[in-house]
């Protein structure tokens, strides 16, 4: 009996002792440098990035590659969020677990949704929304699709059955939940990227495969991500209609929700690889995603050069 009870105590304080240790967040941390993210969704969009980093440490977490070292004189952390919202969001938040994050900026590729843009432009959107956060209403009527009484908040206008509805966050800082379509760019990040608008921008990749037009670096406006890689040309032209659109992707949206929960700041460089199904033919991504993904690396790199 004494020995049960003696066993019983310990476990107790076992327990007290858990409680009274509060986690240490700083303990996962691989690297304790203030560093900026930069994040790109697959390896072509971060290749010149790499090339350019300076004392290159590589680490590996959950088979994520996180390579530390410095771009343009600054601290960095590169890594690929992977294609998908989910990957985007996964690989987002563990480098911030991992990794002293200042800041997060995004590098890529992305379709063009503004007709009056053009493959190549690099987009710099003030702000992005998950625009296939959706309800899926029921049919009412042959082609007459109508939510539920209730559902307030789906309000914007609908694609056939879908209807875009914002996302519920939680973030630093903020007591409860709340609901948002729209996470902004940092204000103080865009700013800066106004400083490399004029930059040139190349126009040809090494196979000669070359635009129509010169490309530029676009400010402003609105960016849109999703789960769904868009092809098509009445998708597209709903896209800018209903959320005054420059372009569109499967990341970035995701990113930035994540940064703000966590209370970073955020900027997002897109450039665009194709018209999302608004050309004349094929889909143009497999031909100029090299000078797309390029370009966007370009400004990002004078984007950070500019970064007193």
């Amino acid at each position: 009996m004494r020995r049960l009870a003696s066993l019983l105590l310990a476990g107790l304080l076992l327990l007290a002792g858990c409680a009274a240790t509060p986690l240490a967040s700083d303990s996962l941390r691989l690297d304790a440098t203030p560093r900026v993210a930069v994040i790109s969704a697959f390896q072509p969009e971060l290749t010149l990035l790499l090339s350019r980093l300076e004392q290159p440490r590589k680490f590996n977490v959950n088979g994520v590659d996180f390579t530390t070292g410095t771009l343009q004189g600054k601290p960095v952390v590169l890594f690929l969020s992977g294609i998908s919202m989910t990957n985007a969001a996964m690989t987002t938040q563990l480098a911030l677990d991992r990794f002293a994050v200042s800041h997060v900026v995004v590098s890529g590729i992305a379709g063009g949704v503004n007709p009056a843009l053009h493959i190549g432009d690099v987009t710099v959107a003030q702000r992005w929304g998950q625009y296939l956060e959706v309800l899926v209403a029921r049919e009412k009527a042959p082609g007459v699709y109508q939510p539920p009484v209730w559902m307030k908040d789906a309000t914007l206008p609908n694609f056939g059955i879908f209807f875009p509805r914002p996302v519920e966050v939680r973030s630093a800082g903020r007591e409860g939940t709340e609901r948002k379509f729209w996470f902004e760019s940092d204000p103080a990040l865009f700013a800066l990227a106004q400083r490399v608008a004029a930059l040139p921008l190349e126009s040809c990749d090494a196979q000669r495969n070359c635009l129509s037009k010169p490309p530029r670096v676009v400010l402003g406006g609105n960016g849109v991500s999703g789960q769904a890689f868009v092809d098509n040309a009445g998708f597209r032209e709903y896209a800018f209609r209903t959320f005054e659109a420059n372009v569109l992707d499967m990341e970035t949206a995701a990113m930035a929700q994540v940064a703000y929960a966590n209370a970073v700041p955020f900027i997002a460089f897109r450039s665009l690889s194709d018209l999302a199904g608004g050309g004349e033919g094929e889909n143009e991504m497999g031909t100029f995603f090299k000078i797309a993904a390029d370009n966007s690396a370009k400004v990002l790199l004078a984007f950070l050069a500019a970064w007193k």
